[in-house]
């Protein structure tokens, strides 16, 4: 029997004022993913996304970044399932996460939006928590009131060296979904939010110390 497609949907805003902001780390995975396994995006209309698909070590998948606003993400999420037939443990939502430090990666079967409104959307859409995403770190400095801003500002130089590794580890872990499944792809890829975590704490413990 044939294995279904997997799916990946990476999250953010279409248009380029939005390009290299926080809130589109999402769609900045789908991207390096393309770059990889040699994919070209395209648009495609019955979908209402930018859409590709491609082959990782034997297993056919989909990847695709919702042209829709981030807060409607459902809709094309809904489409890909009817399309393709998918249960919900069968694609990978891709998001970016003001409540996890900037790096971190955290999978996750299933749960709650966190306060997403985009994952919020899908779920809605779908009806559905049991929805595997990727979560990834975009820090959450900013003051009360101002997190619209926030996601929607682009990252600053500083951060740069961070990013570039940690949407590299997204994309990594993305296509270990696509293999492995997410049971196993959270086994590897949650150590290093885990281990970051860890060091933030002490380096955080060691300044109040000081």
């Amino acid at each position: 029997m044939a294995q279904k497609q997997r799916l990946i949907l990476g999250l953010g805003n279409p248009g380029r004022p939005y390009e290299g902001t926080r809130h589109n780390v999402g769609y900045e995975v789908i991207d390096r993913i393309a770059e990889r396994c040699g994919i070209t995006l395209k648009t495609n209309s019955r979908t209402n996304s930018i859409m590709g698909k491609g082959r990782w070590q034997g297993r056919a998948f989909v990847i695709a970044k919702p042209l829709t606003w981030m807060n409607r993400s459902g809709e094309s999420a809904r489409s890909f399932q009817r399309r393709m037939k998918l249960s919900g443990e069968e694609f990978l939502v891709v998001v970016d996460d003001i409540h996890l430090p900037l790096g971190a990666l955290r999978l996750r079967q299933n749960g709650s939006a966190g306060g997403h409104n985009g994952m919020q959307n899908i779920i809605d859409a779908l009806r559905c928590e049991d929805i595997p995403r990727l979560r990834i770190g975009i820090g959450g400095e900013f003051e009360r009131g101002a997190q619209s801003d926030y996601v929607l500002s682009p990252f600053a130089q500083k951060e740069q060296i961070i990013v570039n590794d940690t949407l590299d580890h997204a994309r990594d872990a993305a296509l270990a979904f696509i293999v492995e499944g997410i049971v196993p792809a959270m086994n590897r890829f949650n150590r290093r939010t885990r281990l970051l975590e860890t060091c933030t704490e002490t380096a955080s413990s060691e300044f109040k110390t000081n």
